[in-house]
C-alpha cells in the first residue's frame, strides 16, 4: 500500500517534533514543497497561533543544547541564523555572559586538560576556545588560569 505524500502542515509538524524550530528555518525547509502561493505562509500562521511555532522555546532549546561546547558568541550567531529576534537574541547572550568563564574553561579542560607549555600550544588553545565563540578577554582568562582551585566546588573550602 502507498501511503500518500505529507502534506505541508504534516512536514512542518514533522520537523517541529523532532525539535523546535523557527518559522524562519520551517520556511527555508518547505519553501520547495509549496503547491500554491502563500499555502505555506497561513500553514506557518495557523502552526503559530496555536503555538506549535514559539521564538522563545527555539533560543531556549538552542542554549540548553549548545552552552556547554560553545561561547555566546557562536550562541548568538546560531540563534541570529534561526531569524529570532534580536531583543530575544541579546536576552539569551545576556543570560549566557554570566557563566562564560565557567563554561570555557570546562570546554578547555575537557580538551587540553593542562595548561599550555609554549607559545604554539598557546595560540593552539585559544584558537580552540575562540572558534568555539569564547570572547577574548575570557580565553585570556583560562589560559592564564589554566584549571585553577577555583574551577572546582566552591562548596568544599570546610572540607579540608
Amino acid at each position: 500500500m502507498v501511503q500518500a505524500p505529507l502534506s505541508l502542515k504534516g512536514r512542518a509538524l514533522r520537523l517541529l517534533s523532532m525539535r523546535e524550530h523557527s518559522r524562519l528555518e520551517l520556511e527555508r525547509k518547505l519553501a520547495a514543497r509549496e503547491t500554491e502561493p502563500g499555502e505555506l505562509r497561513e500553514v506557518l500562521d495557523d502552526l503559530q497561533a496555536k503555538g506549535f511555532i514559539n521564538e522563545t522555546r527555539v533560543a531556549e532549546s538552542v542554549v540548553h543544547r549548545r552552552a556547554g561546547r560553545l561561547g555566546a558568541a557562536r550562541i548568538r550567531q546560531e540563534l541570529q541564523a534561526k531569524g529570532l529576534d534580536s531583543e530575544l537574541v541579546a536576552h539569551a547572550v545576556h543570560q549566557l555572559r554570566a557563566t562564560e568563564l565557567a563554561r570555557a574553561r570546562a570546554v578547555w579542560q575537557r580538551r587540553f586538560g593542562a595548561p599550555p607549555q609554549d607559545a604554539a600550544q598557546r595560540a593552539r588553545h585559544a584558537r580552540f576556545l575562540a572558534a568555539r565563540g569564547f570572547a577574548g578577554e575570557v580565553i585570556r582568562q583560562v589560559l592564564a588560569g589554566g584549571a585553577s582551585e577555583d574551577d572546582f566546588d566552591e562548596g568544599e573550602e570546610g572540607l579540608a
